[in-house]
């Protein structure tokens, strides 16, 4: 099991992270240099992101969500004294470009922390570099089991459910309420599919899908894949798809004639991304069935989106609102916790014990499982439905592991946020 490897790796992270302190010590905090992105007044972090390309649509609202939650914290006095600067980098979901965008930040914009960088094609190209230059790479927007190497990569830690996790409870759905039912699988061909249906297969077996396929972002036409899904006799479609990819399946299936449950990881399962992306077609994705973790965008009567929807007028330029937005404001609401908690006196090394610290509560239905042996994010998440145009949970939270551990239920219900948005330390 994984769990008890890492306990075995504990000391040695730790013995890592203390030679990486020892080694750093010289320009960050010993009072022998300035720690880097931060002064008595600012801290800047970056981040890249997609916002243009493939995986653009949804995803390009996520950064400026999580600018305008830093902005509302800067405005109500900053953390310890210090406004977050933030900057937002496009890499267009090309991880070449990725590679060329992180190196500026670090190398040239001197920033102080990786924050939320989307993808897992697109960060998977940088850990070794962010590692190499002991850069904090935090709460990365992708369910990769990659973030969660606290032997490897003592400073990077994962934010999303591991698409292992997310595979496991979509598969735990239709185990338990769709039994006998052919299972088909379209994943993204890197760690996002790959992840995905190991979880799918662990629940299911993998004799239980009956058909597997795989696109690439630089190629839109789906429509051998959905082709073969239909001729297989497929009834249920998993689909490990961004946003783009998932509204693509959904489009090329109807005018198949082909028309199957469709399952949906959470990174593509945004109802109002994907009706933006569908246009008068949006009503094709009623009956989806996604899994989230974080509030859903249109339940006015929760307090974290009371308060998001109230930064986003404030100061996201009322744009529309939805799970990304609500992600974004997610992450900017973690990380201001972090640094609260990293204290006055902040270098690199602080800001990674603090995450390493954990215990952080949040807007999340799922718990949050940073430890000094845990980089991995949230453990799990609850489904959701689309009917008649509106996206809404049912049923209980889950929680599982990325391993053979069972799909239990999670009871603990979220925390409010504080009365004035921002969280203390």
């Amino acid at each position: 099991m994984r769990s008890m490897a890492r306990r075995g790796l504990a000391i040695a992270t730790t013995l890592t992270l203390l030679v990486g302190s020892a080694a750093c010590g010289s320009d960050e905090g010993s009072g022998r240099g300035p720690v880097p992105g931060v002064t008595d007044t600012e801290i800047v972090v970056g981040t890249h992101m997609p916002l243009t390309g493939p995986a653009s649509a949804g995803y390009s609202k996520i950064a400026p969500a999580t600018k305008a939650y830093f902005d509302y914290v800067n405005a109500n006095g900053g953390v310890h004294g210090r406004k977050i600067s933030y900057k937002i980098m496009d890499d267009g979901y090309n991880p070449a470009n990725t590679q060329q965008v992180v190196r500026q930040l670090v190398l040239q914009d001197k920033v102080f922390a990786i924050l939320n960088g989307l993808g897992t094609p697109t960060h998977t190209g940088v850990l070794d570099f962010l590692h190499s230059n002991r850069v904090p790479d935090l709460f990365v927007a992708s369910g990769s089991r990659s973030w969660d190497q606290p032997d490897r990569y003592p400073a990077t830690f994962g934010f999303n459910p591991d698409y292992t996790v997310e595979g496991k409870i979509l598969a735990h759905h239709v185990k338990t309420t769709l039994p006998g039912k052919k299972v088909c699988f379209l994943g993204q061909d890197d760690d996002f599919g790959r992840d995905s249906l190991a979880g799918v297969e662990k629940v299911l077996g993998a004799d239980a899908v009956v058909a597997r396929q795989t696109y690439v972002t630089s190629n839109t036409n789906v429509a051998p894949q959905i082709g073969a899904f239909k001729a297989a006799g497929c009834e249920i479609v998993i689909l490990a798809t961004v946003p783009g990819f998932t509204a693509l399946s959904v489009g090329t299936a109807a005018r198949l004639g082909f028309s199957p449950q469709w399952l949906v990881s959470n990174v593509g399962a945004d109802q109002p991304t994907l009706a933006r992306q569908l246009g008068d077609a949006a009503g094709l994705l009623d009956g989806m069935i996604g899994v989230n973790y974080l509030p859903m965008q249109n339940d006015t009567a929760d307090p974290w989106i009371q308060l998001f929807t109230r930064v986003n007028s404030e100061r996201n330029g009322d744009a529309p609102f939805d799970g990304n937005t609500v992600y974004g404001m997610a992450v900017g609401y973690l990380f201001v916790q972090v640094l609260l908690a990293a204290g006055p006196d902040l270098t690199r090394e602080s800001l990674v014990e603090a995450v390493r610290k954990g215990g952080y509560q949040g807007p999340g239905v799922a718990p949050l499982r940073f430890s000094a042996t845990d980089h991995s994010g949230y453990g799990g998440g609850r489904l959701s439905r689309i009917s008649g145009g509106v996206q809404s949970y049912f049923g209980p939270t889950y929680e599982t592991d990325e391993e053979d551990g069972p799909v239990n239920e999670y009871s603990a219900p979220p925390v409010a946020p504080p009365a004035n948005g921002v969280p203390t330390a």
